[in-house]
């Protein structure tokens, strides 16, 4: 189990934990999920972790077909700029590996926004905490386990 799979037990949330064999070689984690799970890739999302200001870390969670706006989620998150956090600052805060950065049961909690797309999906599917692990939950249920907001966070 991960912190993430861990959470959404705790908080009797309705998911499904889903795991693929991961292929090292893959260009793109969420797109492998994708593949490997025969869903639809708007459905699948992945976790990046910002620098907001130059010093505060926050989460966007984007679907993986989707590429985050720096000008977006700065705006989201009230500050001036945006840029993609330094991957051991993403380690050591989160506790995950990159590809496998889950949005929930992080070892810091930190500020999140959910691109809005996923307001009108039933169910989403992010990192569990691990490369090869997936879990669909509804878009709602991670926005309060993570105290997120929704936000247009994607490239217009």
């Amino acid at each position: 189990m991960t912190p993430g799979i861990n959470l959404v037990k705790k908080s009797k949330v309705t998911h499904k934990v889903h795991s693929y064999e991961h292929d090292p070689g893959a260009a793109s984690y969420g797109l492998e999920a994708a593949e490997k799970l025969s869903i639809d890739p708007r459905q699948v999302f992945k976790t990046l972790v910002v620098k907001l200001d130059g010093d505060t870390l926050a989460v966007g969670v984007v679907p993986v077909v989707e590429k985050l706006n720096m000008k977006l989620i700065a705006k989201a998150a009230g500050a001036k700029k945006a840029a993609m956090a330094e991957p051991a600052d993403v380690e050591r805060t989160t506790g995950y590996v990159l590809g496998g950065v889950s949005p929930l049961g992080q070892k810091k909690r930190l500020k999140t926004f959910v691109d809005s797309s996923a307001k009108h999906l039933s169910t989403i599917f992010v990192s569990a905490g691990r490369r090869g692990l997936e879990i669909e939950l509804s878009p709602r249920d991670l926005l309060n386990l993570v105290n997120g907001d929704f936000a247009d966070l994607c490239q217009p």
